[in-house]
């Protein structure tokens, strides 16, 4: 298949390393200029400065070129881009196109997710030129694509058809895919875990232990779970790769800019000097405000990314507010429907 990938990230080359080892005809596009012509001349992104990439590896900053000459578009730019890049794609785009959102996040005017954002941007089109928009989610480090480690990943689309051609050009000897028709509850887990990873590195930062962390992994997934129901989500989602699996590996991994960044905040840094250090988009921090929207939404409390929302934007002390977390009145895991 012939494959255009939006976005010259680290996320954006680490799948166009793996389809060129499917052999798929693959091309990254960029915005930047300067960033193409240093692709194009060493095959080396400067985030992975030890891998070279495929010489049929193809790059362009042609945004005609990149939607109207491939079967499949990846949009792997971060999310607060995914309008404005939609926006440009639109008028190249032809029929019976796949364009796979790879990026997690949640837009703050509309609250919508990033297939929906793509969605609501090309508007009729979509009808008209029968393209279909799916997302790819899960517990996937570039760090670790890039490289070929064994990886497993979902490929959500309504529309089963669709999503089943998606996990097969994405699945391979080092990459399993699974298929979820859940968009909606894929999409959530995806943006939301990112305030959780950002939660982790604060513990971290703060120099306590695994018990805490492990808390924090369960009950913020149980946030997540509870928004996600009164949205119409399926539960299941919740418990599988783009649920648990991704927040796991979010937030207790190097790997991860968000617990990176928030272990740089418990340490004293403020948020933008933590953004500035990691050096790329912090999407746990973006993913706040929306968050708060959603929770006030649907009467939903979440007190963890309340917390967190607290420390980065109202500047509450961050020790103080941990202490406000353990003290809160006792509760039961059950829901209050459960019978003893």
């Amino acid at each position: 298949m012939k494959i255009g990938i939006l976005g010259a990230g680290t996320w954006g080359i680490a799948l166009a390393r793996m389809l060129c080892s499917s052999n798929h005809q693959t091309t990254v596009w960029s915005a930047l200029p300067d960033e193409i012509e240093n692709l194009q001349k060493t095959h080396v992104h400067p985030r992975f400065p030890d891998i070279t990439l495929p010489e049929e590896l193809s790059f362009t900053c042609d945004v005609q070129e990149i939607c109207s000459e491939n079967d499949m578009l990846i949009f792997a730019v971060p999310s607060p881009y995914i309008r404005s890049v939609a926006r440009s794609a639109m008028p190249f785009l032809r029929e019976n196109q796949i364009i796979v959102s790879v990026a997690k996040g949640i837009e703050s005017s509309t609250l919508f997710t990033m297939t929906e954002i793509i969605a609501d941007q090309l508007g009729g089109i979509v009808g008209e030129k029968s393209i279909k928009i799916a997302c790819l989610s899960g517990p996937t480090h570039a760090e670790e694509v890039i490289r070929y480690m064994p990886t497993a990943i979902l490929s959500s689309c309504p529309d089963r058809e669709t999503a089943e051609i998606i996990q097969t050009v994405f699945m391979n000897t080092c990459m399993r895919v699974y298929t979820n028709p859940d968009v909606k509850g894929v999409e959530l887990c995806g943006a939301l875990k990112n305030i959780i990873a950002l939660a982790s590195g604060m513990l971290s930062g703060l120099g306590l232990g695994d018990n805490i962390k492990a808390a924090l992994i369960t009950r913020g997934m149980a946030e997540i779970k509870r928004l996600g129901m009164k949205m119409g989500c399926k539960e299941q989602t919740f418990y599988g790769l783009a649920g648990i699996g991704d927040l796991i590996v979010t937030a207790l991994s190097q790997n991860s800019r968000n617990y990176r960044a928030g272990i740089l905040i418990g340490k004293g840094c403020t948020p933008e000097e933590a953004v500035k250090e990691v050096g790329m988009v912090v999407e746990g921090i973006n993913a706040l405000e929306p968050a708060m929207k959603l929770s006030k939404k649907y009467d939903i409390e979440l007190p963890i990314i309340s917390s967190v929302y607290s420390v980065i934007y109202e500047h509450a002390p961050l020790s103080d507010t941990l202490y406000g977390l353990m003290k809160r009145e006792k509760r039961s895991e059950l829901s209050e429907f459960d019978i003893w």
